[in-house]
């Protein structure tokens, strides 16, 4: 069987805040301008928490509302994002907006923020509340074809072990 969503949702989560993590350290530690307007830096993290503690759990519900059942051989690859492209995706967004020329590398540690907080809130809170329904509704969820970034994950469900 493939990964099931909860697993996808750690490995993915946690591989994306490990990055987050690392380009903030690095940034921290090279650059005096990542230690520019701190307390700007914490505001739009804080909001960043806020909208992935609100949007997050949303989306999951949905998605978890709107899924179906399918056979056990038809739940797909069940592959996760490619983890070599998370230290690619942070580093890319770093370096758009973390330029100098662009907004400053206190802007880079607020892109390694983010995504250190997207991914512990994906890992961590979507990972339970995908956990709990699998609990409650005896059913292992899975990601099917169909899935995407902006409109959204598919699931499919297969009874539970």
């Amino acid at each position: 069987m493939p990964p099931t969503y909860v697993d996808r949702l750690r490995l993915e989560g946690f591989a994306l805040a490990g990055c987050g993590l690392a380009d903030v350290i690095l940034l921290l530690a090279l650059s005096s301008q990542a230690r520019r307007w701190p307390l700007n830096t914490l505001g739009q993290l804080a909001v960043v928490a806020v909208v992935v503690g609100f949007l997050g759990p949303r989306s999951v519900r949905k998605a978890l509302d709107r899924s179906v059942e399918v056979a056990p051989d038809a739940v797909g690859s069940g592959e996760p994002t490619p983890l070599w492209q998370m230290p690619l995706i942070v580093a890319g967004l770093t370096l758009l907006v973390g330029l100098p020329s662009a907004g400053g590398w206190d802007a880079g540690v607020r892109i390694g923020g983010g995504c250190m907080i997207v991914g512990l809130g994906q890992a961590v809170l979507m990972g339970r509340l995908v956990q709990r329904s699998e609990r409650e509704q005896g059913r292992r969820y899975y990601r099917i074809p169909g899935s995407r970034i902006l409109r959204g994950t598919k699931l499919g469900w297969t009874p539970g072990d």
